[in-house]
């Protein structure tokens, strides 16, 4: 079997989170004035990350995305001796808003496969690699934001919804031996189904997370 982390189509859902964190990382987070300059190498993280993934000459995109993960190493050294990161409340929405987003139109698909509309039998498995990957980066992401904006969490009392989120996002990380779409009354598991309980619960609470940060 497979391991799901090796599958493209989880890579996929990964990336679609990477480039949306990697985009408010140069446009928000790193920037304390919207007329500062764009710190070199979250940019070329960021323009790395937009390379097309099924890409595989001139350049491909595993060198592509190689270059993202060394531009953010290179950032996060340059972080230790001359901090610009920004961990205020008005960047944590902007950093959460596209997430929100983007597990919205996931959890739209997986109920689609559930309830049979308009996803075939043959993508029911990409459908769920699918959520699981960006369920997996959302997850790394809300670990971040735990440390990074751990006191903007605790002034706003939004510890405990935080660590809500995480619960949800990690119950989304099951690995079944085969993926199905049993019914309500069948003897197979609707995996769909399971993920996007998950998954639409923590975008509920994000939802939630975000109302908390834009009170006075």
């Amino acid at each position: 079997r497979q391991a799901r982390s090796f599958r493209p189509i989880f890579q996929l859902g990964v990336l679609q989170v990477v480039r949306h964190a990697s985009r408010v990382l140069r446009d928000n987070l790193t920037r304390q004035r919207t007329s500062d300059a764009v710190h070199k190498d979250t940019d070329l993280a960021y323009s790395a990350f937009a390379n097309d993934p099924l890409k595989w000459a001139f350049p491909s995109a595993e060198s592509a995305f190689g270059r993202g993960v060394n531009a953010l190493t290179r950032f996060n050294e340059h972080l230790k001796q001359s901090p610009t990161f920004y961990p205020r409340a008005d960047n944590l929405i902007q950093l959460l808003e596209p997430l929100v987003s983007e597990l919205g139109a996931i959890t739209t698909r997986l109920l689609q496969a559930q309830e049979g509309e308009g996803v075939s039998w043959w993508e029911i498995d990409d459908n769920f690699y699918m959520a699981q990957g960006v369920g997996y980066a959302t997850l790394g992401v809300m670990l971040a934001v735990q440390h990074d904006f751990a006191d903007v969490l605790r002034d706003k009392n939004a510890q405990e919804i935080t660590d809500l989120i995480l619960k949800s996002l990690r119950g989304s990380q099951f690995d079944p031996i085969i993926v199905t779409n049993g019914g309500k009354a069948g003897i197979l598991a609707n995996h769909s189904n399971n993920v996007k309980v998950y998954l639409d619960d923590a975008r509920q609470k994000m939802n939630s997370l975000i109302s908390i940060l834009r009170q006075g």
